[in-house]
């Protein structure tokens, strides 16, 4: 198949003056050569298209392709990943990954809970903070933990997303308000161990790839922050390890079934924190998960279960193509 890559390069936007941490969801030179390469070992012809602005200049321009390896994360509002799903679709051009009512679903945070617990799959309690004032009538008992409701890669979440009072609360919202313009999702704190599950696969057909716990390698793990400090400094802070499958089999079920519930397709990642009980809950879902072959927690997770980054690339494909086979663009 010929395959267009579409998909944000952090240089791009470095270069127009945006900060490194508001490009950290974006993709750098080695994540989009290493899909190009699986791609290319997997006998597919190649076609870097880059972000959405580009896309609309090749439509224009009468490109097409069998398939468009979608990555593209957008830049402003609730529904910056679903814009280049919705213009392919409106070409009909089949992509890989979720549609943009999924994308922008699982974007909002709040949202994706809220489908979550109408499916009654375990998430801490939670409550949506549109105005500095609301946060007074948040009833959650504390502690509680504050972050952006539309950011990834850790983005907002720090030592003190954690708050304690009521003056801990509205401080923390005032302040993730006014740096990302966004509405900020409050939830109970949950004091037990980390995990990130992989899914690979659509409806039915979705399976779990692997889990992985997140591991401190200093102080207790009620105190981990998985934010975007410990997402970029991993190699010294935090250690990844396969859990024994009972805890593997806990985490895979609640993931799944998010994943289900959600409508997610192709491939992706669940995040899980266990509460005081050691019963996992549904923290957020990545459908767009990072690629980059050797830092990313997708491949790395798989890694882990045995599965090598050109079966993780190939996977996605052929999720991708049997969805188009029965006609689901």
């Amino acid at each position: 198949m010929r395959i267009g890559i579409a998909c944000d390069l952090k240089d791009d936007y470095l270069r127009l003056g945006y900060s490194a941490e508001q490009v950290a969801e974006f993709d750098g030179p080695d994540t989009i050569e290493g899909i190009e390469d699986a791609l290319t070992r997997l006998g597919h012809e190649t076609d870097r298209i880059g972000n959405a602005h580009m896309l609309v200049e090749r439509l224009a321009a009468g490109h097409r392709w069998d398939l468009v390896f979608n990555i593209a994360e957008g830049m402003y509002g609730y529904g910056r990943e679903a814009l280049v799903p919705a213009l392919l679709d409106s070409y009909r051009i089949p992509y890989t990954f979720s549609d943009p009512l999924v994308m922008t679903v699982t974007l909002h945070k709040g949202v994706a809970k809220t489908v979550v617990r109408a499916s009654n799959i375990p998430t801490p309690d939670f409550f949506v903070v549109e105005d500095a004032r609301d946060a007074a009538s948040c009833a959650l008992d504390f502690p509680l933990f504050v972050k952006p409701v539309a950011e990834g890669t850790g983005k907002g979440v720090s030592a003190s997303s954690r708050v304690e009072s009521t003056d801990g609360l509205l401080e923390a919202c005032t302040r993730l308000l006014a740096e990302f313009g966004q509405a900020v999702l409050v939830e109970k704190f949950l004091p037990g161990r980390e995990f990130t599950a992989g899914i690979l696969g659509t409806g039915r057909k979705a399976r779990v790839a692997g889990v992985m716990e997140v591991v401190p390698l200093k102080g207790d793990v009620s105190d981990l922050i998985y934010s975007y400090h410990t997402k970029s400094n991993y190699q010294d802070l935090v250690a990844y390890r396969v859990p024994d499958s009972r805890t593997s089999g806990m985490c895979g079920e609640v993931a799944l079934a998010a994943w289900r519930a959600l409508g997610c397709r192709d491939g992706g990642r669940v995040d899980l924190r266990m509460d005081e009980n050691g019963v996992p809950h549904f923290i957020e879902v990545n459908p767009l998960a990072g690629l980059n072959p050797v830092h990313s927690d997708l491949p790395i997770l798989c890694r882990l279960a045995g599965m090598g980054y050109s079966d993780l690339i190939a996977a996605i494909v052929e999720s991708a193509c049997e969805r188009i086979a029965r006609g689901v663009p």
